[in-house]
């Protein structure tokens, strides 16, 4: 990727399914520290999550969205090397039934 195609703002979405058996107290606590890497980790400059809420029924199983907002995909490079992110992905993906990662940069829409 081009240096000018890899600037600007870069979205890092991960869709989870806890393991059955997860106490929810544990969950609220990984959500947490996951939240806390915003400010561990500079190129990471936002952090959004929720439970799945559609009415569809097609979540194929994940059941949490988090977002996380980045300024470049070198910016998500360094965030995927970052000792507190490895650190935090150690204990993180264990708990997990299922996990998908999906990294766009936003476009306008051209009308």
């Amino acid at each position: 990727m081009d240096a000018a195609k890899s600037q600007g703002v870069v979205k890092h979405i991960l869709l989870a399914k806890f393991k059955d058996g997860i106490p929810q107290d544990q969950i609220d606590q990984l959500i947490n520290g996951y939240a806390k890497l915003v400010h561990l980790i500079e190129p990471m400059k936002a952090f959004h999550w929720g439970k799945d809420v559609s009415i569809e029924n097609m979540h194929q199983g994940f059941t949490h969205v988090f977002e996380s907002t980045f300024e470049s995909v070198e910016g998500i490079a360094e965030y995927i090397s970052h000792p507190a992110h490895v650190e935090f992905a150690n204990i993180f993906l264990t708990v997990l039934d299922k996990v998908l990662v999906v990294d766009y940069k936003p476009t306008p829409i051209q009308l």
